[in-house]
């Protein structure tokens, strides 16, 4: 379990341009952290490398267990965290029935889990229907789904409230604070404040 994530002298690039440099980024057990910036400040780009999808130009991300001794980063990775991209990543074929299962099981699912998670984010009504006949907030609360259906320490998130309307967005925010009060961690990128407290890491204003 990750209970510490460690960001140093972090470079990023997106192909000869540079994003940030020498950025440091500490998070333990019950924080998180609110990634602000404008567009192409960095902000999906930094999710992406402590998820190992980009490789740093300089710089170094180390997970932590709670005795403070190193994660092997692929294995932490592999079972230790949730990547919730901007995009939700759903098979509009499939039935939200199957995308859930699938997803949830792929992740290392419990079955708790994914009947907590049809009845936090009210998924009960949509399980019988294709994905692409969900509005794009029933399909983003799907999406979040694997976050209670397939429990991880690191939750990285991106934009994650969009573009749910108030109620969902109270909901998910709830979901956060349960996930930190349980000794999770959450790095979010944001351009609406999160309904958690979080601490902010502003990325500039791009380029």
């Amino acid at each position: 379990m990750i209970n510490t994530l460690t960001a140093t002298g972090l470079t990023l690039a997106r192909g000869e341009r540079i994003l940030f440099r020498s950025l440091d980024l500490n998070l333990a057990a019950g924080e998180a952290v609110a990634l602000t910036g404008a567009n192409g400040a960095g902000k999906t780009s930094l999710l992406r490398a402590v998820a190992g999808f980009i490789r740093p130009e300089a710089g170094a991300v180390v997970f932590l267990n709670a005795d403070g001794d190193p994660i092997d980063p692929p294995e932490a990775r592999a079972h230790g965290l949730h990547l919730l991209g901007h995009l939700d990543g759903l098979k509009t074929a499939r039935t939200a029935r199957d995308e859930l299962m699938f997803q949830s099981q792929w992740l290392g699912h419990s079955h708790r889990g994914i009947a907590e998670a049809i009845e936090t984010l009210g998924l009960a009504p949509l399980l019988d229907l294709e994905v692409r006949k969900l509005s794009a907030g029933q399909r983003r609360r799907l999406a979040l789904a694997r976050l209670i259906g397939s429990p991880r320490s690191l939750w990285l998130l991106d934009e994650p409230l969009s573009p749910l309307d108030a109620r969902w967005r109270a909901t998910v925010g709830a979901m956060m604070a349960r996930h930190l009060q349980g000794g999770g961690l959450i790095v979010a990128a944001v351009h609406d404040p999160l309904p958690i407290p979080a601490r902010a890491l502003d990325l500039g204003a791009g380029r």
